[in-house]
C-alpha cells in the first residue's frame, strides 16, 4: 500500500467511526458513545500483534473482550 492509498483507507476509518459515534450518541447519548470509544480503544491497546509491530492481532469476529 503506497502512502496515497494509506491516508485514504486511514480517512475511511475515520468517517466510519464518525458515523458510528453519531448513531450511537443519537441512539444512546454522548456517554454512551464515549465509553464504547474508550473501551474499543483499551481493547486494540492490550491485544497487540505477537510480533511485536503496531499491528492489531486479530481476534475472531464478533469476540468481545472483558476489560
Amino acid at each position: 500500500m503506497n502512502d496515497e492509498q494509506e491516508t485514504q483507507s486511514k480517512d475511511n476509518y475515520f468517517q466510519q467511526i464518525a458515523e458510528i459515534s453519531n448513531a450511537m450518541s443519537a441512539a444512546h447519548g454522548r456517554d454512551f458513545a464515549i465509553g464504547t470509544l474508550v473501551l474499543a480503544a483499551r481493547y486494540v491497546a492490550q491485544h497487540a500483534a505477537p510480533d511485536g509491530s503496531d499491528k492489531a492481532a486479530e481476534a475472531p469476529a464478533g469476540v468481545v473482550a472483558t476489560i
